[in-house]
């Protein structure tokens, strides 16, 4: 709270805040009043190339709109620093070889040229706006990395000014720097897009819950296995628009990565930000990172000066609650099978499956009939004639032959292991554990099995440099996890296509197959489509999932395999020793390797240097009508100098009855894009190929497409057309049934307007922008 009072009391009285602003905020109590709202003003923006092209999109369509209104385009500029790294579009196609990085950034850059070449022209075009091209990180690591500077200074009147860094993102993870000491969540583009044109941000006082954290993490348990357990515990105690911030005896033995990653996650255990305040590790983190000395210095007296830095013996600030945490009874743990709060201790995750597998199953292999509800439904009602029967609990099977080898792909078994996302590859210790274990795996002659979809996709490029400095980088190759890409890849459903005889098999048996990954979300169909269960861990859990080929195991007690001897391999004989980690985190970790990574973090390469800038004159954009990526927007072609009025609904249909924990991946998908679905239909009609399609995500650009994958999710269920599942709706009062795109295209036409019932957290997640402009564009007046 001291941080957003510094924040309200420098800008009261420049037309942001007032003097009453910062005496409610300055009069915080455990349970503030919620009737108001007070303005907070980041000092920087922060986007990805998901949410960032929609924003760029529509300040380029606000410079068009200038023109038609007699106004001079270039008058719409960021007016807060803003920065966009791009880390959403790089797609696992290719895997399991060195080429690996190479071929998807060319598959990248074929696919994504049109979108980048209006981030091109926007780095030219716009003041305050800076573009880390692809290839480079994920942009929550490259922030905690390279782009942070805990305290900013800025020029007024001729003096410096300092104060602390905070910012708003367009990605729901941007409360990863939290863990550096510097104020931030993510919010909807449209917001953002506000904060960039120097509107402030309005919240209410939040509740600030304090974890007050004890002990230390016992030896086998990472900052993976802290965070999926914190999550679970602030998730029970409902942290819903609060901030949360740690403290406490135990907060001392976490090192930076530990606690970004355990900020990274706020937004799955429901806070608004989960804090850690600037302390002595924090210094040791910036000299690590090779940040400037004098910013490191700036950092240390002004916090101090300003209170701000937490020491030992600091008093326990007050808070509306405090949740106890024992750093020493945290144990491995993984979280799922679609959420990430569903934390399962290691020991249990095999019963555990077996438990829920029942309510994972497709609708064609449910139980049938009163006397017969033991019996599976294959598809189409017949048993495949090479399918192994199954019954309730037992799980179903199929033979399977792929790259010379023959297995059998079953309910259970893992087809992805993905070490990814800046939640855990920021951190270098369960990487370089990662890294140990492999060796160690390797050592012992034990195989991934060939049926594992492997990859690695680093946060940032001094990863790649620590592992191969190291010597681990070819003991993970060994296993398959080669470097796909620096992005965000697997967590965000950039999985890529599953080898065709597999996901035959997946297709035909309706298996429940898993994905395993080192990501912070796992909602149903988010990590791949053909993929029903989906657990998040720690990369070291990865590689070992990635060796037993199955999720219902027991590594605690159940070998991985067996050695070249024929004896047993366990997990506990191949996982590293905290020692170990230490030991190799020192010799191949150095600050150099940030200065030498980051020193050139806005040039790309020649590929990106190549790309074309559609410049139109004044500074506009060019639009090319015949892109599929990338179009002017209808919100502003008709925009007035002064907005009409409000105007009631009447006469509304209701377009989806959904039930809660309707997320926005449900609303707006940023995965694949099916050929056989209304925005799959349009790209056709439009001359794009199936193979080139790409995913909703990166075609965030052009509302034609997002428009018609509004409420495309497969497994979205909306209760008007029950017991259907995916995006189904009816029309009435004819009560044809058909997809929801089409439904509510033939209501616009008969000019009826639209609602949505939806239940508890409707909208929760990141993206919210086209969680709303895709329902509106569809007709959708009111929710």
């Amino acid at each position: 709270m001291r941080v957003l009072l510094e924040n309200v009391l420098r800008h009261a009285g420049n037309g942001v805040g007032s003097e009453d602003d910062v005496a409610y905020v300055a009069s915080w109590k455990p349970r503030p009043d919620r009737g108001r709202e007070v303005p907070f003003m980041p000092g920087r923006v922060i986007l990805q190339d998901f949410t960032g092209v929609p924003a760029v999109v529509d300040l380029a369509a606000m410079r068009d709109a200038m023109v038609r209104l007699g106004g001079k385009p270039n008058r719409i500029n960021p007016l807060v620093r803003t920065d966009l790294v791009i880390d959403h579009s790089v797609q696992v196609d290719f895997f399991g070889t060195t080429m690996a990085f190479r071929l998807n950034v060319e598959r990248e850059m074929e696919r994504n040229g049109e979108r980048y070449a209006l981030l091109r022209w926007a780095q030219q075009a716009f003041r305050n706006f800076s573009v880390v091209p692809p290839g480079t990180g994920i942009v929550h690591q490259v922030n905690l990395e390279y782009l942070a500077h805990v305290v900013m200074v800025e020029q007024r009147d001729g003096t410096a000014v300092a104060f602390p860094d905070s910012l708003v993102g367009t990605d729901s993870h941007t409360t990863m720097i939290n863990g550096l000491g510097v104020m931030g969540w993510g919010v909807g583009g449209i917001e953002a897009e506000a904060v960039m044109l120097g509107q402030p941000y309005f919240m209410q006082l939040p509740e600030v819950v304090g974890m007050r954290l004890s002990g230390q993490l016992p030896e086998g348990a990472t900052a993976t296995d802290l965070v999926l357990t914190a999550t679970q515990l602030l998730r029970k105690h409902g942290v819903v628009d609060k901030f949360v911030e740690f403290f406490g005896p135990g907060l001392s033995t976490l090192g930076l990565a530990d606690r970004a990653t355990i900020a990274n996650m706020a937004p799955e255990y429901g806070a608004t930000m989960g804090f850690f305040p600037v302390d002595a590790e924090t210094l040791r983190y910036l000299e690590r990172t090779g940040r400037p000395k004098e910013l490191v210095q700036r950092v240390d007296r002004y916090c101090k000066a300003q209170q701000l830095f937490h020491g030992p013996g600091a008093p326990e600030p007050s808070y509306t609650d405090v949740i106890d945490l024992e750093l020493g009874k945290v144990v491995p743990s993984l979280a799922g099978p679609r959420r990430p709060q569903d934390r399962v201790p290691l020991a249990e995750v095999k019963p555990s499956f077996r438990q829920v597998l029942p309510n994972l199953l497709p609708n064609s292999r449910r139980a049938v009939g009163e006397k017969d509800g033991a019996r599976w439904a294959g598809e189409g009602g017949q048993s495949p004639a090479t399918a192994v029967a199954t019954a309730p609990g037992v799980a179903a099977a199929a033979e399977c032959e792929y790259q010379g080898s023959r297995f059998q792909l079953s309910d259970g078994s893992v087809v992805i292991a993905a070490i990814t996302s800046c939640t855990n590859t920021s951190n270098p210790s369960v990487m370089i554990g990662a890294g140990l274990l492999a060796r160690n795996a390797v050592q012992r002659g034990l195989t991934r099995k060939p049926w594992v979809k492997t990859s690695m996709a680093p946060g940032s490029k001094v990863v790649t440099d620590y592992l191969t400095k190291s010597g681990l980088m070819q003991d993970l190759e060994a296993l398959g996890f080669h470097v796909v890409g620096y992005g965000c890849t697997t967590c965000i459903g950039n999985s890529g296509p599953l080898a065709e005889p597999i996901a035959t098999a997946i297709q035909e048996y309706n298996l429940v197959t898993v994905a395993v990954l080192s990501g912070n979300r796992n909602f149903e169909a988010r990590i791949h489509p053909l993929v029903r269960a989906n657990y998040l861990a720690s990369p070291m859990l990865v590689v070992a999932y990635a060796l037993a080929g199955r999720i219902d195991i027991d590594l605690t007690s159940e070998p991985l395999g067996t050695d070249a001897e024929g004896r047993p391999v366990t997990l506990k004989d191949i996982w590293p020793s905290p020692e170990k980690i230490r030991d190799a985190m020192a010799s191949a970790l150095k600050p150099h390797m940030f200065r030498e990574e980051y020193a050139s973090v806005f040039e790309g390469d020649e590929a990106w240097k190549s790309l074309p800038v559609p410049e139109a004159a004044g500074g506009r954009f060019a639009w090319d009508p015949q892109s599929t990526y990338v179009a002017e927007p209808p919100y502003f072609r008709d925009l007035p100098r002064r907005p009409a009025a409000l105007a009631d609904i009447t006469g509304a249909r209701v377009l989806t009855w959904l039930g809660d924990s309707v997320t926005t991946d449900h609303i707006s998908p940023a995965g694949a894009i099916p050929k056989d679905s209304p925005a799959g239909r349009w790209l056709v009609e439009h001359g794009v190929k199936p193979v080139d399609f790409n995913t909703f995500g990166s075609r965030r650009g052009h509302h034609e497409v997002m428009m018609r994958g509004t409420f495309g999710n497969i497994r979205i269920k909306n209760k008007l057309v029950e017991p259907k599942e995916g995006n189904w709706s009816v029309h009435l009062p004819s009560g044809d049934v058909a997809g929801i795109y089409d439904v509510a295209a033939r209501y616009g036409k008969e000019g009826v307007p639209l609602l949505v019932l939806a239940g508890k957290e409707y909208g929760t997640g990141s993206s919210r922008d086209w969680a709303a402009k895709g329902p509106a564009l569809q007709g959708v007046k009111a929710v």
